[in-house]
């Protein structure tokens, strides 16, 4: 019997594209014998139109289960910066009881590695999560501070490996829950998880997480404090991108053309699910040209280089 992957992705109905181009880039990266089940984290009920363009994604190797969470997280605090589904991810261990682990995911990063393997080889032992940990900046260690996480061991929550059977002993989803109903921290789910996991977080390859600035050589003095120089080159040819800040399919944003990239390979009644940028998309377009594309890239890391 094939061992199955589970994925979770939270996403609302207006990210459906976005999370089919996340699912695309896992199945493409991965071997051609893995298995995933993608479990989707939902709002609200997607239209049968868009489960069943889900379902035909990968019949052979994807199965899908939807949970609408609706109105699961009332009474939390919910920066306007982010979406009620962000926080879905502090609810698994309670959601999945008959999983002891599963692989979640933000829906705005293009997967590179295979995630497959990682999954069925990383052995959590008594952690909570893996997770990648941040290369700090000096800007934010202040309130890394304040919240109680030290520098350098302050984790993205976008990409984790959750130990569901450790944390539903721990009762931990009813901790970061209730860490939630305050309104200072900046990134609140991602901010309960440090406070409340740590010491109980087993770090992964910045590979698998590989966040807006890492792939900047302005920051590479901060990435190289806290990983080595093998670690960035290896970043900068097939990490994970995590598009943090702003997205590829509204912005010129760093690696923006490499989802596009993803995202022209979908087939055409995927993509009559949504309205694209046209200026992005048309810029993508011309970017897929090898020289063009090339010469770019060469401007735009040495402008980049200038500024570091």
């Amino acid at each position: 019997m094939k061992k199955v992957t589970p994925i979770a992705l939270a996403f609302t109905p207006n990210y459906f594209i976005p999370a089919v181009t996340c699912i695309s880039s896992i199945l493409k990266n991965s071997s051609p014998t893995a298995i995933y089940e993608v479990i989707c984290l939902l709002t609200e009920e997607l239209a049968s139109d868009q489960i069943k363009l889900l379902d035909n994604l990968d019949p052979k190797r994807l199965t899908l289960k939807f949970i609408n969470l609706s109105g699961a997280l009332e009474g939390v605090y919910i920066d306007e910066r982010y979406t009620i589904a962000a926080s879905f991810r502090l609810l698994l261990p309670e959601i999945l009881k008959d999983y002891e682990q599963v692989l979640y995911l933000d829906c705005d990063i293009i997967v590179r590695n295979d995630l497959n393997q990682l999954y069925h080889t990383v052995d959590l032992k008594n952690y909570y999560l893996a997770a990648v940990y941040e290369a700090a900046l000096d800007s934010q260690k202040p309130y890394l501070k304040q919240i109680g996480c030290e520098p350098g061991y302050y984790f993205n929550s976008g990409f984790l490996i959750m130990n569901l059977n450790k944390m539903r002993a721990d009762n931990l989803s009813t901790t970061l829950i209730d860490g939630l109903k305050v309104p200072y921290l900046q990134f609140p789910d991602q901010d309960v998880l440090n406070m409340y996991c740590k010491g109980m977080v087993l770090g992964l390859e910045p590979i698998y997480n590989s966040i807006r600035t890492y792939f900047l050589p302005q920051y590479k003095r901060e990435f190289l404090r806290r990983y080595k120089l093998e670690d960035w080159e290896k970043v900068q040819h097939h990490g994970n991108i995590h598009y943090t800040g702003a997205k590829p399919w509204n912005n010129q944003t760093v690696k923006f053309n490499i989802w596009w990239q993803y995202y022209n390979k979908l087939p055409l009644v995927y993509k009559k699910q949504w309205r694209t940028n046209q200026k992005m998309e048309m810029l993508s377009k011309i970017l897929s040209f090898a020289i063009i594309g090339n010469l770019y890239e060469y401007v735009i890391n040495g402008y980049r280089k200038l500024k570091a």
